[in-house]
């Protein structure tokens, strides 16, 4: 490194983003995930001990991914190198591989490379890396907003320990806001701002669980604002608004937050009022609630609330999750009015929902065995264990049923399915009666 570069390194750290500046260079100082870094867990052993192997983390924006890289690269004794797959070629990843080479065959020293955005590396950038990290010449983190399981190549999967980053906790970004004010060292403490509690609560609720987001707005808020008469930077509640560019909705610390209104919008739907749904929907539209976040609360509801009395509730659902992340704001408001109305318009019933809690209490509460005549029978020899025998094929008999018994003998007399007498829960009892005898 000649002193241009180094004096452009400089300039660049002290010029960094707050979200940037605030990286922790410990596992101590990461906020959130203890799901994966708490002491007792596998990844926080791994990287303590250095013994770290290939990793995928995946998760949404702003939940730490780059910040637990950025750690391992400060607790690791092997050299770490990072690309960013928006914009690397085959070029890169020849000259990492190539250095990578050099230092294990020389020096015995292993490599960590950090691809961020690994989703976006095409089918030959993916199979390019493989053999290297099969051999041990690489060391892989991965990291990704997509599910790795449909974006990232099988082979690399296979290789490679999963991690899914949570959105993080209200109390936890508020814990890192309170950081990015008042911090000397690495946040935005010699400013001398103040942020007033109805602020923080609003930026810690409205982002999501992206730190990036909420760090962002109040970097912007503070360089931005005017000092008033005492001197100080204050952050209220309206600059905090406007600078994460979430509008307030009667916004106060009674509750009426995002957390309510979702509430209402989905029981609405729940009980089949569709003006109120629309409604609730406009108000977090409006509120510039995240349209992803929507979508998901309705293809929920058109699985817990309605179910098979209208099967199509969830393909709707779905679709309209699918659309408006293809297309966007404003006219993904459109598209999901559509899904919220058909779902609240939609004939009711809770009997999946009840059926698989009521599934789960039994596996839970007692434990059980497969069937003989149902295990399976599909290898040499099954007959001298009984695997397979007195199973009877359903389609042999009038229509296409025979009565067997399916459940473990422990629980044969369950009943966990009962559909109810609404949409087309009624036919299927009409099925039932029709080839059993009884509903």
């Amino acid at each position: 490194m000649d002193l241009f570069d180094y004096m452009r390194e400089q300039k660049m750290e002290g010029e960094s983003p707050l979200a940037s500046r605030l990286r922790p260079t410990s596992l101590e100082e990461v906020v959130g995930q203890r799901h994966i870094i708490g002491k007792d867990k596998l990844l926080y052993r791994a990287i303590k001990a250095d013994k770290l192997g290939s990793v995928i983390f995946y998760g949404p924006p702003g939940t730490g991914k780059t910040t637990l890289a950025k750690v391992i690269a400060n607790t690791t004794s092997a050299e770490f190198t990072q690309l960013n797959a928006t914009v690397a070629g085959k070029k890169d990843m020849e000259e990492i591989v190539r250095g990578a080479k050099e230092r294990l065959g020389m020096y015995g020293k292993k490599t960590i490379l950090f691809v961020d955005e690994i989703h976006r590396f095409n089918k030959g950038q993916q199979d390019y890396l493989l053999p290297f990290v099969e051999d041990g010449t690489l060391i892989l983190i991965g990291a990704t907003t997509e599910n790795p399981y449909f974006e990232v190549n099988g082979a690399l999967i296979s290789r490679s320990l999963i991690f899914e980053l949570r959105p993080l906790e209200k109390e936890d970004i508020k814990t890192l806001l309170k950081r990015a004010v008042y911090d000397r060292d690495k946040g935005m403490g010699s400013f001398g701002a103040e942020i007033d509690e109805d602020a923080l609560e609003f930026l810690a609720d409205i982002s999501g669980g992206d730190a990036r987001n909420a760090l962002n707005a109040i970097e912007l808020g503070i360089l931005t604002t005017k000092r008033s008469e005492d001197g100080k930077i204050h952050i209220t509640l309206d600059v905090a608004s406007e600078c994460i560019q979430k509008r307030v909705v009667r916004y106060d610390k009674a509750g009426d937050n995002h957390y309510d209104t979702i509430s209402a919008f989905i029981k609405s739907m729940r009980g089949s009022d569709p003006d109120a749904a629309v409604y609730y929907l406009a108000k977090m539209l409006y509120a510039g609630e995240d349209v992803k976040f929507i979508a998901r609360r309705i293809m929920i509801c058109a699985s817990e609330d309605v179910g098979n009395a209208d099967p199509m509730a969830l393909t709707v659902a779905v679709s309209a999750a699918q659309a408006v992340e293809r297309i966007g704001m404003p006219e993904s408001q459109i598209i999901l009015s559509q899904a919220a109305s058909y779902v609240a318009c939609a004939p009711k019933s809770n009997s999946a929902c009840n059926a698989i809690f009521a599934a789960m209490d039994s596996v839970k509460s007692k434990k059980t065995t497969v069937p003989v005549h149902l295990q399976d029978a599909h290898y040499r020899g099954h007959e001298n264990l009984g695997h397979g025998i007195g199973y009877k094929y359903a389609h042999d008999y009038p229509n296409h049923y025979v009565e067997q018994q399916y459940l473990p003998d422990e629980i044969k007399d369950a009943k966990f399915y009962i559909p109810s007498e609404n949409g087309y829960e009624k036919q299927i009892r009409e099925h039932f009666k029709k080839i059993k005898g009884h509903e």
